[in-house]
């Protein structure tokens, strides 16, 4: 399958299916019912905004089967940007067919046009060992950091 599947850039006309994949996300990894208008908003703000970051999406007869949204951030150890890979999502019925290695390998293809991007990364959820051996068997490997937040209305 994944050799059939075509990766593009996202475009507005794709926000329906992008929120409903960030919002089934949402519900698998975390238990969390997200607002369909604020993911909307925060789908377009980005859309909107090419400086914040592109989604990526696959298709598999003219149907978005796989999604992923990249992010930049600024090193200033290696003066250069890390491409984070998040939003990750591939349709159940399409998991483990190399959705996510095709659109992987896409952003590779594409970093290696901007001079800037020094290197990818992706947090997950710590129990998901199936996506955790999906990365390393491209390449990735896991770091010695742990994520800590605290949002601001919490704060």
């Amino acid at each position: 399958m994944s050799n059939d599947a075509t990766i593009r850039r996202a475009t507005s006309a794709d926000i329906g299916v992008l929120v409903e994949f960030n919002r089934a996300m949402a519900r698998e990894t975390e238990g969390t019912d997200l607002a369909r208008d604020l993911v909307a908003a925060g789908v377009q703000a980005l859309l909107d905004e090419p400086q914040r970051g592109f989604y990526l999406v696959a298709e598999l007869s003219g149907a978005i089967v796989g999604a992923l949204m990249v992010t930049t951030e600024w090193s200033d150890w290696r003066n250069g940007v890390f491409w984070w890979i998040q939003s990750v999502y591939v349709r159940g019925d399409c998991r483990r067919q190399g959705v996510f290695r095709r659109l992987y390998a896409d952003i590779q293809q594409r970093a290696k046009t901007d001079p800037h991007v020094c290197g990818f990364r992706l947090y997950v959820e710590r129990n998901n060992t199936v996506a955790q051996q999906t990365y390393v068997s491209l390449g990735m490997a896991e770091t010695a950091y742990k994520m800590f937040q605290q949002l601001k209305d919490d704060a």
